[in-house]
């Protein structure tokens, strides 16, 4: 199996192009290449497909094999791999994800893709769609208690689940012990992708994510965008907002005329390789 491993802001995948290649058990194969000392080393698998619908089709995984919705860094990584391999001479692209069909636009310098801007879609707000039980029809700081402590959460879908939990001190997390314990809430029936954000002005927040089936991740577009929404929602930015992750920074919008919103970012081949196992 070819391979090409591709990262947005640190946030890694392993990509394949199914135009050539097929992966017939691609959960089994999302664990066996994610793991970082026995595998390539990854956040998951994507799989680049023919579609129907779109342009392209992006399959996803996570490390542990659990199929995901949609993912805003693998999504500009997908978007860069079809435009620098040869795929299409677009610059204006659609991806079918599971979380519904993304329209890109590629910011080419010198025959190459350096940014991509996703528009990700209008956010969702109903707790029922999100899906988030409980905790009323519209999670918007609503108190959610976790191993003894209640926090305060605004829960969002960007094409998959988030929870936005805004605390003081992000950067002395213990993430790993909490990060679980939101993710496996009652809460949360689908799980959930946990954002834990802080806000440094009127136009800058910061986040850590604790990512459903793969734990801390260096960056989650989805996330931003969720992030970015919940600083809206509850009066913290403005509608354009720098959200600064752990692997560098997303610039997001939320047109709130439209109800769209947009994710613009970078996007990186790490290196090509051949997986002797499908």
């Amino acid at each position: 199996m070819r391979f090409t491993k591709m990262q947005g802001l640190g946030n890694d995948y392993v990509y394949v192009n199914c135009f050539e290649e097929k992966v017939a058990r691609p959960s089994e194969t999302a664990v066996r290449v994610s793991d970082r000392h026995f595998g390539i080393g990854a956040d998951g698998l994507i799989l680049i497909k023919p579609s129907e619908k779109a342009d392209f089709e992006m399959e996803m995984y996570n490390a542990d094999g659990s199929r995901g919705e949609m993912c805003g860094n693998g999504i500009r990584c997908v978007a860069k791999y079809v435009y620098d391999y040869g795929l299409t001479d677009q610059t204006h692209i659609s991806i079918e994800t599971l979380g519904g069909i993304k329209y890109l636009d590629l910011i080419v310098e010198e025959g190459r893709v350096r940014l991509v801007k996703v528009d990700m879609g209008s956010p969702v707000l109903e707790a029922e769609q999100i899906p988030i039980i409980g905790l009323g029809n519209r999670v918007l700081d609503e108190p959610i208690r976790v191993d003894d402590m209640e926090y305060r959460i605004t829960g969002v879908s960007m094409g998959n689940p988030h929870g936005v939990v805004f605390l003081k001190d992000v950067k002395n997390l213990e993430i790993e012990k909490i990060g679980p314990l939101f993710e496996h809430h009652e809460c949360f029936p689908n799980r959930v992708n946990t954002e834990f954000a802080h806000v440094l002005d009127r136009q800058t927040a910061e986040m850590r994510v604790w990512e459903r089936g793969s734990g801390e991740t260096l960056a989650c577009g989805t996330g931003a965008c969720a992030v970015a929404v919940a600083c809206v929602l509850n009066g913290y930015t403005e509608e354009e907002v720098t959200v600064k992750l752990l692997g560098g920074e997303l610039q997001i919008r939320w047109d709130r005329e439209k109800d769209r919103v947009y994710m613009t970012g970078p996007a990186e081949v790490v290196f090509d390789g051949e997986w002797p196992e499908v």
